[in-house]
């Protein structure tokens, strides 16, 4: 099997004798090629070479949820063929590792190696459901280009969390959980939508849900992860449906300590809940609205201010090694 190693060197947990034992790894069993990303955005073309040339039957993805997300949007770039383009495989190389957790892979990169060598051997793969997120037709945001995500995307408080640590890393502060939990409070006590919230979520044939301060879409479960601690913003999300969307509609200082603390002690059967969360699941099409422009994300990447965005669940989109 021909396969393409993409490798982001300045992910969390990724060096260079990683990348080589990993490489060394996989060449025993692959006619394999590496590439380094030097620039935002390389994952995304090189697979996208990968995808249109024809000749790679694996890509494997060695970083973080960011260069997952990229190789996904390249192998994608023309549309989901699960049999005909080239597999995904992931090694995790981030500080949070979510698509390849939520997968059932170890998160050290030299035993998820050893699972990949495992599942290759055995032929072993699985076709996943993605989300696909675009601008909304008749909106400013209309000529925004389409983005497929794995595990989650999000508009409003927390979306915002993300852009503020993309700005502490940028200055050089590690990704750790500390980073997370002080930029969820200056998030906080810096958000003007709290007490009344800005979205509204429309879907055919059914009211829309109005005045959220957040919206959490969510392809999988868990969400994210607090050390390795899952946390489940939508419980039955799958990776075999659709969308599910969590909604907050009011962050006062009680509420955050009530759903921050469900979030803490949520499980695979339980996740927020209250008269100010919505929960729904398995949807197919559905558009997110604000009033005001609000941090928008897709996968842990912050991607600027949007005030619309339609989403679509996409069964049986891409086939993964696991």
């Amino acid at each position: 099997m021909r396969a393409l190693l993409v490798v982001n060197p300045a992910a969390t947990t990724t060096s260079a004798r990683t990348r080589d034992v990993l490489a060394h790894a996989l060449a025993s069993d692959l006619k394999l090629e590496v590439a380094a990303t030097e620039y935002r955005g390389h994952a995304r073309d090189l697979a996208r070479q990968a995808a249109e040339g024809g000749e790679i039957e694996l890509v494997v993805a060695l970083g973080g949820d960011g260069t997952v997300n990229e190789v996904v949007n390249g192998l994608l770039h023309n549309g989901p063929d699960p049999d005909g383009l080239p597999k995904l495989a992931v090694v995790p190389g981030g500080s949070t590792n979510v698509f390849a957790r939520a997968l059932g892979l170890p998160n050290d990169a030299v035993e998820a190696t050893g699972a990949l060598l495992d599942a290759l051997r055995e032929r072993s793969s699985r076709t996943v459901g993605l989300g696909l997120v675009s601008g909304t037709p008749g909106t400013e945001d209309e000529g925004v280009p389409s983005r497929w995500f794995t595990f989650c995307a999000g508009l409003g408080f927390d979306a915002g969390v993300v852009g503020r640590v993309e700005q502490q890393r940028e200055h050089g502060k590690r990704s750790t959980h500390a980073l997370y939990i002080r930029q969820v409070v200056r998030q906080f006590l810096a958000e003007p939508n709290r007490r009344a919230g800005a979205i509204t979520l429309e879907r055919p044939g059914e009211d829309p849900v109005t005045d959220l301060v957040l919206a959490i879409v969510c392809n999988t479960a868990p969400w994210t992860y607090l050390g390795n601690r899952p946390v489940y913003a939508s419980p039955q999300a799958s990776f075999d449906t659709a969308l599910d969307v969590l909604g907050l509609s009011r962050l006062s200082t009680a509420a955050v300590a009530r759903y921050a603390t469900q979030l803490l002690r949520s499980t695979p059967e339980r996740g927020p809940q209250g008269k100010h969360a919505t929960s729904l699941h398995d949807l197919t099409d559905f558009t997110l609205h604000s009033q005001a422009p609000l941090p928008f994300q897709v996968d842990g990447d912050h991607l600027g201010l949007r005030m619309s965005a339609t989403f679509t669940g996409v069964r049986r989109a891409l086939r993964v090694i696991v």
